[in-house]
């Protein structure tokens, strides 16, 4: 079942295209990949996919409807969007993930950050750390916990893992591929060759704004 589609998707900023024809159909439980060199329209893709950008012309749909159709609100607690440098506020690591509860007006579950938090293979007395002496693989892991705390459809990762280390990366890559065995939609960008074909069953190749290859792994 498509849950995703891009529909002769054009970007410009000024007079420099960035996105450039561009379809693709997503399935409800693909696992993408995006790859290409930098500058090459791939996480302006992704930006478009999570709803910060719009097309210049041409059609993002959710589960076969506009994007315009949606309160922006409501597409975007269907779509979960994390980047490479994650931004984490107040204080403390507990502070970060309340605020998903904060937003929807729900109690703290702190038996669901536990057990997400041991999925990511961090203890819950981190929850009392401070964010700003977190390691880098910490921060990342925190910000894809806040991420996920309210099950999105689909999770849009742009290169979340490529300032970590190796081991930091496995366990995200491995709790990513658990969660896609779940039905949760992941679209991940990523400039590593080896990674890009881990645990997706789909790579896309984006070349100067334009989509040049789909290869079913």
């Amino acid at each position: 079942m498509q849950i995703l589609s891009a529909v002769k998707i054009f970007y410009e900023v000024g007079d420099k295209q960035i996105l450039d024809d561009i379809s693709l159909s997503i399935e409800k439980g693909d696992c993408i990949s995006l790859i290409g060199s930098s500058g090459s329209g791939k996480s302006s893709f992704l930006k478009m996919c999570s709803y910060l950008i719009s097309p210049s012309s041409g059609t993002m749909n959710y589960n076969d409807t506009n994007f315009s159709d949606y309160e922006p609100i409501t597409l975007r607690q269907e779509l979960s969007y994390c980047t490479q440098m994650p931004y984490l506020f107040g204080t403390t690591v507990k502070e970060n993930l309340e605020f998903p509860f904060i937003i929807k007006k729900n109690p703290f579950d702190i038996e669901k950050v536990a057990q997400l938090l041991e999925a990511f293979q961090l203890d819950r007395h981190l929850l009392e750390k401070e964010v700003a002496i977190l390691s880098g693989g910490e921060k990342q892991r925190i910000a894809l916990i806040r991420n996920l705390i309210h099950n999105p459809k689909i999770l849009l990762l742009d290169e979340v893992t490529s300032a970590l280390d190796e081991s930091s990366s496995l366990v995200i890559e491995k709790y990513v591929k658990e969660l896609n065995k779940t039905g949760t939609t992941i679209l991940w960008v990523t400039h590593n060759m080896e990674q890009s074909t881990r645990i997706f069953n789909k790579r896309v190749q984006f070349e100067n704004g334009k989509l040049v290859n789909l290869e079913v792994l």
